[in-house]
């Protein structure tokens, strides 16, 4: 009976799992481009290899990894379980064993990596050609249509047999390429001329660059995406969404129209911007230890929050989850630093909203507006970035009056900024400080008082006040049956007979 409400533990301990090897054995060599990996890792001589694999071509990965170090005669260390996103390069894992470089299977968000030499291998989803066309003419019968062609970096390998059938029909349709520092099996923009016309302008985005016809922006086209729905084209959509969106699924082999509310996302993603601007302590998240300058985002996020009169405390903790971020309750909403792929987290079930830095700009920069332009790239808000606001500077002049503003939630005042005399002198306070001169006296360390205000504040220490005891032996067992619990009590189970 036992059986049938738990498993058997000697069961688990010998349960084997067959995993087929005979699925990509003709072609595993062209699927993986095992001949071009290779020929990167020789010509560059180097003799430690980390292999990314995402979870579902890790059962590949031990075959993978013994054909390059049969043809290469370097060492090939597995990368499995990423700390982040697999769509980002793990290369902490990599240095962890000191490798030379990294080979990322798979999809990428296409984030630069400045630390280790990068070889991407997209791989080769298979895709009927000839439907993708049919289904683009069926969305677009006017074959003056304005459309940029957008796509899945693992449908890159057919993305010129595609505008080769199209160009001449869509004069006006516009193919985006990868730009990467080296990948196999796509049509880089250094390798190809179709951007070299004097009159377009070159738009370079989320590792993916294409022309729009002189005169006209991104908002004039419309954009019709391969692949399926997911990350890259909620991205996509989120950040063109002045733009009609279009989809092809090469796994059902069919075209639709995309449908999604973007405007009611919008809308979400505003009453997250308001949660943050009622919040007094703000949880930064890291989320990315690959994507180039995210250190500069973390200390400009710290800044701006802090002229903005918030606390900031900042979390590593790898993939998040609902559990991990319910352990900190003085925080009231998380900022997370993260690709742009994986910083539109679904909120929705933790205890505390997740933000972006873009949103947390908006936020704590009066001089940001709301204009429905959404930022999903942190690079782009820092300095030199395409859309960087710079914070204003404090003005002792300005009355207290003008730093508050109204919560769109609880309907209360809120300050907007800490006093000018505080960011000045660059010192921060912990006893009472006048936050507006009619109204409200503060403590400034949130953390602090919050702590005071809870019922259990954790183990008190009470040093001198406990006796000191000598070491005893503790219980033996496990939890659900220790060894001396059911002595002497005659309910208690007994031990099974020998037959």
């Amino acid at each position: 009976m036992t059986d049938a409400f738990s498993s058997n533990s000697e069961a688990v301990l010998q349960r084997t799992v067959n995993v087929s090897t005979s699925s990509h054995a003709g072609n595993l060599m062209q699927l993986y481009q095992i001949a071009e990996t290779c020929d990167f890792v020789t010509s560059n001589q180097f003799t430690k290899v980390a292999l990314q694999f995402p979870d579902e071509l890790l059962p590949d990965a031990v075959r993978v990894s013994a054909e390059i170090e049969h043809e290469t005669k370097a060492k090939t260390y597995i990368l499995g379980d990423t700390s982040y996103g697999s769509c980002c390069v793990d290369d902490v894992a990599a240095e962890h064993v000191r490798a030379d470089c990294i080979v990322h299977y798979g999809p990428s968000c296409l984030s630069p990596c400045r630390r280790l030499p990068l070889l991407h291998v997209f791989g080769k989803r298979p895709i009927d050609v000839q439907q993708c066309v049919a289904a683009f003419k069926e969305l677009y019968p006017d074959r003056q249509s304005h459309v940029i062609i957008l796509y899945d970096v693992t449908y890159s390998h057919a993305i010129g047999d595609l505008r080769t059938l199209l160009c001449d029909i869509y004069p006006n349709a516009a193919v985006s390429l990868l730009k990467t520092d080296y990948s196999c099996g796509a049509e880089l923009i250094q390798n190809s001329d179709h951007l070299n016309s004097q009159d377009d302008r070159l738009i370079f985005k989320f590792g993916r660059q294409f022309g729009v016809k002189k005169g006209q922006s991104v908002d004039d086209y419309s954009m019709f995406y391969i692949g399926q729905e997911g990350l890259t084209l909620t991205n996509f959509m989120m950040t063109w969404n002045h733009c009609a969106f279009s989809s092809f699924n090469p796994e059902t082999c069919t075209g639709r129209v995309e449908s999604v509310k973007i405007n009611k996302a919008l809308m979400k993603r505003y009453y997250a911007i308001e949660r943050a601007k009622d919040a007094s302590v703000v949880g930064i998240l890291v989320g990315t230890l690959g994507v180039a300058n995210y250190l500069t985002i973390i200390e400009q996020l710290k800044d701006i929050i802090h002229k903005a009169g918030k606390k900031s405390y900042m979390f590593a903790m790898g993939k998040i989850n609902v559990p991990k971020l319910a352990n900190f309750l003085e925080v009231d909403v998380y900022v997370l630093v993260a690709c742009p792929e994986n910083s539109l987290l679904d909120s929705s079930e933790f205890y505390r909203p997740v933000v972006t830095p873009f949103e947390m700009e908006l936020a704590c920069n009066k001089q940001r507006e709301w204009t429905g332009e959404y930022i999903t790239d942190f690079r782009d808000l820092l300095p030199g970035g395409s859309s960087h606001v710079v914070f204003p500077e404090p003005n002792e002049s300005v009355i207290e009056e003008e730093n508050t503003d109204v919560s769109l939630i609880t309907g209360a005042l809120r300050a907007c900024s800490t006093t000018s005399s505080e960011i000045i002198n660059g010192t921060e306070s912990s006893s009472l400080v006048p936050r507006n001169q009619t109204f409200t006296v503060a403590n400034t360390n949130t953390a602090a008082s919050f702590l005071a205000g809870r019922s259990w504040q954790g183990l008190e220490p009470e040093l001198g006040q406990t006796p000191v005891l000598k070491a005893v032996e503790g219980r033996r067992g496990i939890a659900i049956a220790y060894e001396e619990e059911g002595l002497g009590n005659k309910d208690a189970l007994t031990s099974p007979q020998k037959s």
